[in-house]
């Protein structure tokens, strides 16, 4: 099988394409340059460039470099500002899964004649059913290394996607794989792993990055049980729903916690932890691995990354959890499970506040 390997220049997708190429596969590796302002270090610089090549190199086989930045301009980085902009919280590394990594780079992959692409996520995908020529019926499953699971980054593919999809790392824990690094002597068996946003910076993070792209504008926090004011934050567009800190109300009435941020009227409405406890969440933007699951369905949600599925039931428009959660931001994704397998993913939508 020809497989196009996603190379970021990380130790992980490094283990992949020799994996691939242990097994006997026909493997290219190549590196997408996303990101025009990525510098000397970090994911699109020279530097991982260059270690994608040497690892290519080291395996004897080719690499090459695509160049996909006003892609990602477009599909990634414009909706995160957009987002932000309307007070809500984006989560782009899904946003660049599934537009980037599972789109764009596998259409060029099959315009080149590869039979699948991989990549250096730890899930699994597993194909059910009859073994024929067609199209199967394949899962997107959680990786074994349950501290380093991506399948929620990985909740927005369907059925299309996972079938030119392969995931070496899916069955290894990361010690695994670093030790198989270094037993073949790649030089990335000891870097460190990546950050999460590759476009945010370390020095200027997220609040240097939207003032360049944004204008950013104070706003009135409010209780938003009796609408009184009780202090100010510098910039409405950074505040995220349950967050704590920087709330501007000099801890006047014990600990408050954004509920809503409201940039049109400019105000953070904040309340008790009790406040920021739901039941449900409404989702929109809902996305299918197989078949939409039908309301009234028990699944597992997942709100972040690295956080744990919370039991709940499915009911066509969101999730009613069994327990009380604490309310998830507006623009993160929630994952669905039935156990280990991803059925599908939504996009958090505002929580409407208790009438004052």
């Amino acid at each position: 099988m020809r497989v196009l390997v996603a190379m970021s220049g990380g130790v992980d997708s490094s283990v992949a394409a020799a994996l691939l190429v242990e097994q006997g596969h026909d493997v290219v590796g190549a590196t997408m340059i996303l990101w025009a302002d990525a510098g000397e270090e970090g994911c699109c610089s020279a530097t991982e460039v260059d270690d994608a090549r040497r690892v290519c190199d080291h395996l004897g086989v080719d690499h090459h470099v695509f160049n996909f930045g006003e892609d990602f301009e477009a599909a990634v980085v414009q909706p995160y500002v957009d987002a932000h902009a309307a007070g809500r919280t984006p989560n782009p590394c899904l946003a660049c899964n599934r537009h980037l990594k599972f789109d764009r780079f596998v259409v060029r992959a099959r315009h080149l004649g590869f039979d699948a692409v991989a990549t250096g996520h730890y899930a699994r995908v597993v194909r059910v059913g009859p073994d024929d020529t067609a199209v199967g019926h394949y899962q997107l499953r959680r990786g074994v290394d349950a501290a380093k699971d991506q399948s929620y980054v990985l909740a927005v593919l369907d059925q299309e996607k996972l079938a030119q999809v392969v995931l070496p790392l899916g069955g290894l824990v990361k010690a695994e794989v670093r030790t198989k690094a270094a037993e073949l002597g790649l030089r990335t068996a000891t870097k460190p792993d990546s950050q999460d946003v590759c476009f945010i910076t370390t020095a200027g993070g997220r609040d240097a990055f939207l003032r360049h792209r944004l204008t950013l504008h104070p706003g009135r926090v409010v209780e938003a049980e009796t609408g009184r004011a009780l202090g100010t934050v510098a910039a409405l567009e950074l505040v995220t729903v349950g967050q704590r800190r920087g709330m501007g109300t000099g801890g006047v009435g014990g600990r408050r916690y954004a509920l809503a941020v409201d940039v049109a009227a400019g105000t953070v409405a904040v309340g008790s932890l009790a406040d920021l406890t739901v039941d449900r969440v409404a989702l929109g933007e809902l996305t299918w691995v197989d078949d939409a699951v039908p309301p009234a369905t028990a699944v597992g949600a997942q709100c972040s990354a690295h956080g744990e599925a919370h039991p709940a039931v499915f009911d066509g428009a969101g999730v009613v959890f069994d327990l009380p959660q604490r309310n998830v931001a507006p623009g993160q994704t929630v994952a669905l499970y039935d156990g280990d397998q991803v059925l599908g993913a939504g996009v958090a939508l505002p929580t409407p506040l208790p009438s004052t």
